[in-house]
């Protein structure tokens, strides 16, 4: 069954059409149908990992390239129609992946709006199981922000308990782990290297919360950043695979974030906390182009160095 959703804002209506998505390899409308088609003929295990291991290399292709822009939902957003806003302003917008809160209905209806990766977010391994089948192609532990709010912090024995269960679960997912902005600098970069040792694919950084910015502009904007931005820099001199830096980035901070050695950048609230979907898409390109500029800049800087 096709999943269509229109959306109005103040002055705009969109239609959110259904979008056939190539890392599912079928119409993402009916993932849940395949899964179940493909175990009738074997092994459900062995069917999933078979569809996960195709698409592995086309979700990671964008963090190899260092070109990487995930938007992320929320790991507590279960508003359906908040969810749709703003998957559909990262594919319209020029995003290269999208998060979502780990529930499988959010996964149908994501993949009906989009062909980008749906990563989904949690810190319970188990939940990984119904949104990958349902057409995840990538899970994340972490986007603690909520937790942190409730006074909830995770330690780095927690989180690799957690890396472990989910790789014997699903062994062949793409993995992205969230180290903690609550450890010190030398910490992080000690849990990525664990991390890594685990078979994790991507090491996620954070921090925005617990920036409190003294200046307001373009200055603000640059302080909010600045703790994932150290992460960043830290944990991708230590360590050999992918690193995202996410939390308190904007479309001023996004580039710095690639400079300073990460792969890919997330943001959430500077998309997610918009009330209008024309507005979302908008930051989202703002974000993108951003990028784009960066990466044509270095570039040509690196062909100046050459001659």
């Amino acid at each position: 069954m096709e999943v269509s959703m229109c959306m109005t804002t103040s002055s705009n209506s969109i239609s959110l059409k259904p979008i056939h998505n190539p890392l599912l390899g079928h119409a993402s409308s009916s993932s849940s149908t395949q899964f179940l088609a493909l175990r009738r003929k074997g092994s459900s295990s062995f069917t999933t990992k078979a569809l996960l291991s195709t698409s592995k290399e086309l979700v990671l292709k964008e963090f190899h390239n260092c070109k990487a822009l995930k938007i992320i939902s929320g790991l507590q957003n279960f508003d359906k129609e908040n969810v749709a806003s703003v998957v559909s302003a990262a594919d319209k917008g020029g995003a290269t992946h999208v998060d979502i809160a780990c529930d499988p209905e959010l996964v149908k209806l994501a993949i009906t709006l989009t062909s980008l990766p749906v990563c989904v977010s949690s810190v319970d391994p188990a939940a990984f199981l119904a949104a990958v089948e349902a057409g995840a192609t990538m899970v994340e532990i972490g986007n603690y922000d909520s937790f942190y709010e409730k006074g909830v912090i995770f330690t780095p024995e927690q989180i690799l308990n957690l890396t472990k269960e989910t790789k014997r679960s699903l062994p062949s997912i793409t993995l992205s782990v969230t180290v903690p902005h609550t450890l010190s600098l030398p910490d992080q970069v000690k849990l990525a290297e664990m991390l890594e040792q685990e078979g994790v694919d991507i090491i996620q950084t954070e921090g925005g919360k617990c920036s409190n910015p003294t200046k307001s502009g373009i200055l603000g904007l640059i302080e909010k950043a600045t703790p994932t931005l150290a992460a960043a820099y830290s944990i991708s001199r230590a360590v050999k695979i992918p690193v995202m830096c996410s939390s308190g980035l904007s479309a001023v901070t996004a580039p710095m974030a690639i400079t300073a050695g990460a792969a890919g950048v997330g943001v959430g609230s500077a998309i997610n906390k918009l009330n209008d979907v024309v507005a979302m898409i908008a930051e989202v390109r703002s974000i993108s182009n951003s990028l784009s500029s960066s990466g044509f800049r270095t570039a040509n800087e690196e062909q100046t160095l050459k001659l």
